[in-house]
């Protein structure tokens, strides 16, 4: 303050207590800092602008990485510095309807094209900060990014649409039933086809107002043991009568789907019809024990019956010795037409082949309860019913020479049937299956010296034969120990000609009798056991002839079923791959149905045995009686030989057609490999390749000879292209 002459004089000092104030700022400014790290950190994606220049005032982190773009090049700026023109425009209208609304928050669902992301799809909040007065002063928005998410719904709709395409134009029936109601609520295209019905008929209804009352029993007590056993899966094999009244034969599958709780909500049941499939496989089991000609039991149903009359006898019999006969006895007849041959050679086969249809009918009318089997060609036998032997054997005979023997008028053609029989009778004539068949065998051979049309009991004298069969077992222990056995090769080719690899096959070479094939002393050498040594030599000069060749071919031999039965069999062909060095995969064993009759689990563990090893094993001779589609299932073959005598008959016989068209079928539906064995023409080689066959053996590709006729194969001289040769 200044005196009266203006000179400062006293200074006035004015304090005023801000402290409260200043600690206020400082708070408002935490807050603020709170509040702005908040906004900034929050996922949310989070902008205001100001209403009047539409301004962007605040754009925090997740706003920045959703416009990918720094927010700073954002910062200030409006809509339409920011965005495109188009965009622009569409986010000003959003604003506009945000401010000129009287609600808080306006909701929108819209695609906004970003600065540096791309096209998103949002979900966009909009809320109008006011002033005091109402004046609006921020617009403030919260973006949701559903761009991801509608691109999974997206997907997930495209699969499964595709899902709905796939279910619809699979080839498998496909149904879904509601679990609380039994309703079908999906068919596709397939089931419509199955049940032979309009799926709008069977859509949302239960199976009770489909099919049948017993059909739909049989269909809910399936549904019910799902359901009780707990199981997600069941596979159920059946037959059924389709809504439409057709049999057929199905796998069903039932898979069972749960709610979130865990409870049975639908089934999902995809149906397999497999009805083709059984009537080929049963057609396939009918001609696996039935002779295809005649319709009569075959071999191998022949020896089944003769064990089961065997085991009914045995029960009830007592001892028996020299010719005395039981009441609990029974007799085998080996039957044979006369003169057969001479049929077929003047008439020609199809004449010969009625024929044996008619004489099998005969012989059929007059066997009254005893057991009738075609072994082949002309040879039939009969078993008996138990009953006094030898007078019921004796009237069953005449009866058959009564009802059979007379004229028969084939093709416009007058022939004469007549029949030789041999008559063996259990026990007095054989104690096992083997000793009688041979026995009524040898009576036939009696009953034909004797001029035929006529029928022989077994007696002491026809034991000739036997001690024929000694003397030949005799010289083949002997042959064996001289070193007369050799091997002959043939080879197998693929259906376009490559040689793919030889069989071996085994000769005797008897210093009398000259080069004797195997069907001429193999019996034999089965029967008294020499078989194994012959199987081990066999074995092992195959081997180490194969493991000798430059060209890697496979090499195929049989083995017997006595093999099966004595040694160690796995063991002898590992140490034989040891010794030889043959790569194991070059090995391929053949084996006959006769090989698994028996101990089957034990031959069966061999066959894994060897299989093991490497090696592979083919069924042989399929068809003929001496195969089973029950082995086919119990062990995992490498593939299927089909016997020579169908691809004989391929020409003249249609039922032989028939059996190689269905075996190769078979085949394929294994996914097994198939080699015809017997091919001869080039008729019967254009058959198998039409029906695509894999593989054929036989004179027409090649004669069993030494394997030095066959050196340019193997690669013993110059290299030659391995295509099938006529040879010999």
């Amino acid at each position: 303050m200044n005196d009266r002459d203006g000179r400062p004089r006293y200074i006035l000092l004015v304090v005023e207590d801000v402290t409260e104030q200043l600690k206020t700022e400082k708070e408002l400014d935490r807050t603020q800092s709170f509040l702005d790290k908040m906004i900034d950190n929050i996922p949310a994606i989070v902008l205001v602008k100001d209403v009047r220049e539409r301004r962007y005032s605040l754009i925090n982190r997740a706003a920045e990485s959703f416009f990918g773009v720094p927010r700073a090049e954002m910062m200030g700026k409006n809509c339409h510095e920011v965005f495109s023109q188009e965009e622009a425009v569409a986010i000003m209208v959003r604003d506009d309807v945000a401010l000129l609304s009287g609600d808080e928050v306006t909701v929108s669902q819209n695609s906004l094209d970003t600065p540096g992301n791309g096209v998103r799809q949002v979900t966009a909040k909009r809320l109008v900060l006011r002033d005091e007065t109402g004046k609006p002063q921020s617009l403030v928005q919260v973006l949701e990014d559903h761009t991801e998410r509608l691109a999974t719904q997206a997907e997930l709709d495209r699969a499964r649409n595709f899902l709905d395409v796939v279910i619809e134009n699979i080839p498998t029936a496909i149904l879904v039933k509601d679990v609380r109601n039994g309703c079908h609520i999906v068919i596709n295209r397939a089931a419509e086809t199955f049940f032979g019905v309009p799926r709008e008929t069977m859509l949302n209804k239960a199976c009770h107002d489909v099919f049948r009352k017993e059909e739909a029993d049989a269909i809910q007590a399936r549904d019910r043991e799902v359901l009780e056993s707990g199981k997600e899966l069941a596979i159920h094999e059946h037959s059924m009568v389709t809504p439409a009244g057709e049999t057929r034969w199905v796998i069903a599958k039932r898979l069972r789907l749960n709610d979130a709780e865990g409870k049975a909500q639908f089934f999902v049941i995809a149906i397999d019809d497999v009805t083709e499939q059984k009537r080929s496989a049963e057609r396939i089991a009918f001609m696996a024990h039935h002779d295809t000609l005649t319709g009569l039991p075959n071999r191998a149903a022949f020896s089944e019956r003769l064990t089961l009359a065997f085991d009914e006898v045995s029960k009830s019999a007592e001892s028996f010795s020299g010719e005395s006969f039981s009441a609990e006895s029974f007799a085998v007849l080996c039957i044979d037409v006369d003169r057969f041959k001479e049929i077929n050679d003047v008439f020609g086969h199809a004449a010969g082949d009625e024929f044996l249809r008619t004489v099998s009918r005969r012989i059929s009318e007059a066997a009254d309860g005893s057991f009738l089997a075609r072994l082949g060609g002309d040879e039939f036998t009969m078993i008996t019913p138990a009953g006094p032997q030898p007078a019921t054997a004796e009237a069953l005979v005449r009866r058959l020479f009564d009802s059979v023997v007379g004229d028969v008028e084939i093709g416009g053609h007058q022939m004469r049937v007549s029949l030789s029989v041999g008559i063996s009778v259990f026990p007095a004539d054989g104690a096992d299956a083997s000793t009688l068949l041979s026995n009524a065998d040898a009576a036939l051979y009696r009953a034909k010296k004797e001029g035929r049309d006529t029928f022989r009991f077994f007696d002491a004298e026809m034991d000739r034969r036997t001690r024929e069969r000694h003397a030949l077992q005799h010289d083949l222990r002997a042959g064996i120990n001289r070193d007369e056995l050799v091997l002959h090769y043939q080879p197998q080719a693929r259906m376009k000609g490559e040689i793919i690899g030889f069989e071996a096959l085994i000769r005797w070479m008897h210093p009398k009798r000259g080069l004797i094939a195997p069907g001429n002393f193999i019996p034999a050498a089965e029967e008294n056991g020499l078989i194994v040594a012959i199987g081990e030599w066999t074995l092992r000069e195959a081997c180490r002839e194969a493991a000798s060749w430059e060209v890697p071919l496979q090499i195929a031999l049989n083995l017997s079923p006595v093999q099966f039965r004595y040694g160690d069999l796995p063991s002898l062909v590992h140490r034989v791959l040891l010794e030889t060095g043959l790569v194991p995969s070059r090995l391929e064993l053949e084996i006959t149905e006769s090989a698994l009759i028996g101990d089957f689990a034990r031959a069966v563990s061999i066959l894994r045995r060897l299989k093991a090893l490497g090696v592979k094993i083919a069924m042989d001779d399929f068809g003929t009686g001496y195969s089973s589609l029950s082995y086919l299932q119990s062990f995992p073959f490498d593939k299927i030989k089909i016997d020579r005598s169908f691809i004989m008959n391929l020409d003249d016989n249609p039922q032989s057609a028939t059996i190689v068209r269905a075996v190769i079928g078979l085949a394929r539906g294994l996914d097994l490999p198939v080699i015809a064995e017997g091919v001869e023409t080039q008729d019967q080689l254009a058959f198998l390749t039409n029906e695509s066959c894999d593989e054929v053996q036989g004179y027409l590709i090649g004669r069993p000879r030494p394997i030095n006729d066959y050196a340019r194969l193997t690669g013993a001289t110059t290299p030659v292209t391995h295509r099938a040769l006529l040879v010999g």
